[in-house]
């Protein structure tokens, strides 16, 4: 008689009933669609009913604006095309899957793939793809086209389940958003924000791109080492085997002709590297920005998406030349075809989650929820308990986070309130951000909303048709309990040391 299964934890049987009532929700795109119609009929009532904040930045009246009105549906009419336009991951996904479809097509995301999979301990590839994922914040967003389905590969060449590598990868790239061994964008963005906010109660302070450096150093090794432990400890166990229809790549020796396509693409890719390190690093060269000479403001940063698209396009074509996948120039364009196709799906979807964040942001929802959860936090009396009032704001974050995803549209609505506010009791601007920064990551891996996740629905479709909303929520959910728990942890033990954040970032302001 076989042994009997298991029986589910109690933790595992939450996750099954999230799962259970997340698919039960209509396919993404309808949701979306339907969601776009309640932010339509809520407006019409909470204007109806007079809710209004005030904006802490401008000082100015912000009512929820009713799109129900004469002039809200002809916003609405006039807008769908440039709504589906300027969708903010749209462009990035589809100009770097062009890019990187080449390099797929051609081979070379193939025989690479074998290549780190059989040089690698096997022990090592769960930390490889959550580090991996945390590291690619220092390039944009691009972490999102590049290590998620990179991930999932990854696992499933070595017979794990592909999901598992998915939601490891996505745990690092946005769950672990606002850590980083490196500067980021987001980084002088920020602190730019929040040097807005302090000047009004110390004129003349200046709050660095550095602000949180040592902090975020840290929390890199954390959540690689608690992602590492979720991953294999509660997400691989509870998705099992895989029994899905897709191959994984054959774990065999690589042939003279891979190693020679290999070859010349690692040549092109450091002769591409070069150019571009010269272009970026000589004085005056030609990708800098004369009127920010630096790194980070140089065109390398501000055009990443072309050399995301570029590094794809000229390694693929170098690997297809050197491994003879490549013939003439029908093989290459082909394979741009077979890649966007499989993107349909992404494209339906993009399309109407565009309309409902675009109504979300014109009713003034965003600001109205976030200026509401301040004043509750003012309401808590925490002034004379840093760990308390911090571990609040991370929970404030952590749930506006879940309607407004973009770390600096939330940030300026949020920098004029706490800022001055905590800095009136005592508490530096870069510890202030610090704590928002670990509740803006944790919860970005649950939250439909947030710009990508239709992204990430496409990819697990991939491996397992049809993945619904509350399979993708129920997956992630335990990444952002456990970072934010241990993130948090962290932020208690840095205040009750009283460590330094960054370079000359101390906790509190100066008596």
């Amino acid at each position: 008689m076989p042994d009997a299964l298991p029986r589910p934890t109690l933790f595992q049987r939450f996750l099954n009933l999230i799962e259970r009532i997340g698919n039960v929700l209509p396919n993404p795109s309808t949701l979306f669609a339907l969601l776009a119609g309640v932010v339509v009929l809520l407006s019409w009532w909470l204007s109806s009913i007079g809710v209004k904040v005030t904006h802490p930045a401008t000082g100015q009246v912000v009512p929820i604006v009713n799109l129900c009105s004469l002039e809200g549906l002809q916003r609405m009419l006039t807008n769908v095309v440039p709504n589906f336009v300027g969708f903010p991951p749209l462009g990035t996904v589809l100009a770097c899957l062009i890019g990187i479809a080449v390099a797929e097509r051609t081979g070379l995301i193939t025989a690479a793939l074998r290549l780190i999979v059989l040089s690698a301990p096997r022990r090592l590839l769960t930390p490889i793809v959550i580090f991996g994922g945390i590291m690619s914040h220092s390039g944009g967003d691009v972490g999102y086209v590049l290590m998620i389905p990179l991930g999932a590969a990854i696992f499933h060449t070595v017979g794990r389940h592909p999901i598992a590598g998915l939601a490891a990868a996505f745990a690092g790239v946005s769950g672990g958003f606002s850590a980083n061994l490196l500067l980021g964008t987001i980084d002088p963005l920020l602190a730019g924000i929040t040097q807005a906010a302090a000047v009004v109660v110390k004129p003349g302070i200046v709050v660095p791109a550095t602000a949180n450096y040592y902090f975020l150093v840290a929390a890199t090794g954390l959540l690689t080492v608690a992602g590492t432990w979720v991953t294999e400890r509660i997400v691989e166990p509870r998705l099992g085997p895989y029994t899905g229809d897709a191959k994984p790549e054959p774990l065999v020796p690589l042939s003279a002709d891979e190693k020679r396509g290999l070859l010349w693409a690692l040549l092109a890719v450091l002769g591409l590297t070069g150019t571009i390190l010269w272009g970026t690093l000589a004085p005056g060269g030609f990708l800098l920005d004369p009127k920010n000479p630096t790194f980070l403001g140089s065109y390398l940063m501000k055009g990443m998406i072309f050399f995301i698209f570029f590094y794809g396009f000229v390694a693929g074509l170098a690997y297809g030349l050197g491994a003879r996948t490549v013939r003439n120039d029908h093989d290459v364009v082909r394979g741009m075809d077979a890649s966007m196709a499989t993107m349909a799906s992404y494209i339906v979807m993009a399309f109407f989650a565009a309309q409902f964040l675009a109504f979300f942001n014109w009713t003034n929802l965003g600001t109205v929820l976030a200026v509401k959860g301040a004043e509750g936090i003012r309401a808590l009396n925490l002034q004379d308990s840093p760990v308390l009032l911090m571990v609040a704001l991370v929970l404030l974050t952590a749930a506006i986070n879940l309607v407004i995803g973009s770390a600096s549209a939330k940030w300026t609505l949020m920098a004029p309130i706490f800022v001055p506010m905590f800095m009136l009791l005592g508490y530096s601007p870069e510890l202030v951000q610090g704590t928002y920064r670990v509740g803006d990551s944790c919860t970005n891996i649950i939250t439909p909303l947030m710009n990508y996740f239709p992204l990430i629905l496409t990819f697990a479709g991939r491996y397992v048709p049809r993945t619904g909303i509350g399979t993708m929520i129920a997956t992630m959910l335990p990444y952002s309990l456990t970072f934010m728990v241990c993130w948090t942890a962290m932020l208690i033990v840095w205040i009750l040391l009283g460590v330094p954040l960054g370079p000359g970032s101390g906790l509190y302001l100066p008596k």
